[in-house]
């Protein structure tokens, strides 16, 4: 999905497009992970994060509510195959950077209720520039659940080594679109997938024909390393991963994005 809500059983952008805003299963209320689920940085921690939902450089542009801290936190099935990536994706020169992993159904529902109101749009210009708000819904952007929500999908991308420093933004900042080309774009340490992160636009589907040249070669690159090692594209972004074999395939968590939660008595 464009970052918002992402896909469910065969990764969908959020979930099916769907006219309406879509109930999300009931969700667990415990405020601990559980024993499944690690924080990636214990498994790899040689692999970039740039959690955008905790940050106000995302298209709500505040932190996401559930983002306690800028991590990482996948199903041990899920961290472990992403090292098989890293692994591979170093001997070629590049390392996986991940914008997004485990989301809560929190989350989720709080990208819903930005959704409904549509007077807030300080983030249009970079994130959607060229839709209606009002549309966001019907066009499948925001849904929910989200496959994110069962620990196993993740967001990500590859950045060539060494890697290049990349700027903070800065709230309030000029706002370029996600579809210009990459030296207009904000300044993304991310080789050039043809558009960024996130980005509500039908450019970012994988395979979209008007992408060409060293931008498809690198989108094909991400797609072939991850496939290797167990995991499928959802076409409609080219950012975004489920792990085909997924270990909690029918549970959508909620507990929040923190270390503490990972921390068992």
């Amino acid at each position: 999905m464009p970052a918002t809500a992402s896909a469910t059983a065969s990764p969908t952008p959020t979930g099916t497009p769907t006219t309406s805003p879509t109930a999300a299963p009931e969700p667990s209320v415990d405020v601990h992970a559980p024993a499944g689920l690690v924080a990636l940085s214990d498994v790899d921690p040689t692999i970039l994060q740039d959690i955008r939902y905790a940050t106000p450089h995302n298209f709500v542009g505040r932190p996401v509510v559930g983002y306690l801290e800028p991590m990482c936190i996948l199903t041990r099935q899920a961290a472990e195959a992403l090292h098989q990536v890293q692994t591979a994706a170093r001997a070629k020169g590049y390392s996986l950077k991940v914008y997004d992993c485990y989301r809560p159904q929190r989350a989720v529902d709080d990208f819903i209720n930005w959704g409904k109101r549509l007077e807030d749009q300080k983030m249009k210009a970079e994130f959607y520039p060229t839709l209606d708000k009002s549309v966001l819904f019907d066009q499948g952007y925001i849904a929910g659940p989200t496959a994110h929500s069962r620990g196993s999908t993740m967001d990500l991308t590859l950045v060539a080594l060494p890697a290049r420093a990349q700027r903070a933004y800065v709230p309030g900042e000029n706002l370029l679109p996600c579809t210009a080309p990459q030296a207009q774009r904000f300044p993304d340490n991310s080789i050039d997938m043809g558009t960024g992160f996130d980005c509500f636009d039908s450019l970012t589907h994988t395979l979209d024909p008007r992408v060409t040249g060293q931008q498809m070669t690198n989108r094909l690159l991400l797609k072939q390393l991850m496939g290797n090692a167990g995991f499928k594209n959802y076409a409609e972004e080219w950012w975004h991963y489920s792990l085909s074999h997924e270990p909690y395939p029918d549970t959508y968590f909620n507990f929040p994005v923190a270390r503490a939660a990972l921390t068992r008595s």
